[in-house]
Parts: structure tokens; sequence; C-alpha cells
């Protein structure tokens, strides 16, 4: 009657070494991937207006503009956390498809201390987001204002004249651009330093009264 070679301590080891590696290094290719999927789905839909968004360029278009008129609206949106006042210097203008067109925004700080915020923004209807070019935009560019401070900042875009091509926007004739500035990471830690500062003073104060 024969029995199975037991393995020795040694091969037994090292095949649970080579496991662990193995899994180790699934898990932090896994972590990697998450970590690139943010930026490459954001590049996908800067490149091909996927999802309602722009399409961004560094060139004005080729050729004259079309006769047809498209009005832009603009929306201008400041989340929760984050005290600014954030408006455009029109809420819309009409333009010819392929004219190009500069609009100012306006961002104040209407906070006691500094922040910092980041835009982001969208195209509705969803499918005007692969005909509508941004040729320059401040959004996804951290923006730290002091208390009070005002800043304005320049949207240059164009729609693209392909979109009289598509039969599926025959029937549109506006869009809406829409803004929304969300604090930023280290927005927290700005706010946070005069806060602990006349924390600080407080104590010492304190301190020295008794």
């Amino acid at each position: 009657m024969s029995g199975s070679v037991p393995t020795p301590p040694g091969d037994l080891d090292r095949k649970l070494k080579r496991t662990a590696l193995a899994c180790a290094a699934v898990v932090a290719g896994m972590v990697g991937l998450a970590y690139a999927a943010v930026p490459l789905y954001d590049l996908f839909c800067r490149m091909t207006g996927f999802d309602g968004t722009p399409i961004v360029r560094t060139a004005s278009p080729i050729g004259p503009a079309l006769d047809r008129a498209m009005t832009v609206r603009f929306d201008a949106n400041v989340a929760p956390g984050l005290d600014w006042r954030f408006s455009s210097e029109a809420p819309e203008v009409t333009v010819k498809v392929g004219e190009t067109q500069t609009v100012l925004y306006r961002i104040r700080n209407e906070g006691a201390v500094p922040s910092t915020g980041i835009a982001s923004y969208n195209v509705q209807p969803a499918l005007a987001g692969a005909y509508f070019v941004k040729i320059q935009c401040f959004c996804f560019t951290e923006q730290t204002l002091q208390p009070g401070e005002t800043v304005e900042s320049a949207v240059v875009f164009y729609v693209d004249p392909a979109i009289a091509q598509d039969p599926n926007m025959n029937d549109t004739h506006s869009i809406t651009l829409s803004y929304t500035y969300f604090p930023a990471r280290n927005a927290k830690t700005a706010e946070a330093r005069p806060a602990d500062a006349a924390t600080s003073s407080a104590a010492s104060k304190l301190q020295q009264s008794r």
C-alpha cells in the first residue's frame, strides 16, 4: 500500500511565500487600476464628449461660422462646504455655430478664512457634449481665495459645425454649460490653520492670566 509523500517544510514555506506574493501583486494591480480609472475616464470623456463632457481643444474651428444660431445658458453652482459666490457675467448668450465666444465668470470668497475650490463641468443635453468645444477654461484647476477676494475667470468655447450633420441634434437650439465648485482636498487644512492659531492664542492668554 503506497501513501502520499509528505512535502518537506522548506518547499511548503516557499510555496506559501510565492502564493502570498502573487496575491499581493494582484491586489496592488487592482488598486493601481482603480486610481488610474478616474483620470483615464476623464480623458476619454474630454476627447469624445461622452456623458455631456465638453470636448477640449486648443484652437478655433477652421472655416466660417454657420447661419444656425445656438443659445448657450450658463449655470453656476457652489457645493456645500465652500462659502463662495459664483456667477457668470450673463445668464446666456446666443452664438452662431462655429463662432468662438468668451464668457467671464466671477468667483468671490464670502468666508472669513482662505479656502480652496476646484470646478467641474457638464453640458446638457448630454448629446451636445460631443459638439461643445472649450478652448480655455478654469475647470479642474485648484483656486485659492483669501477672505473677500474676487477673481474673474474666462471660458472660451464654440459649438462645432459638425452638429449640423447630426440628425439627432436638429431640434436642439440651446445648450446649458453647468459648472460646480467643490471644496478642494486641502481646503479643510487651509481653513483649520486660522482656527488653530486662534485657539493657541486663547490658550496662551489663559495661561498668562493664571
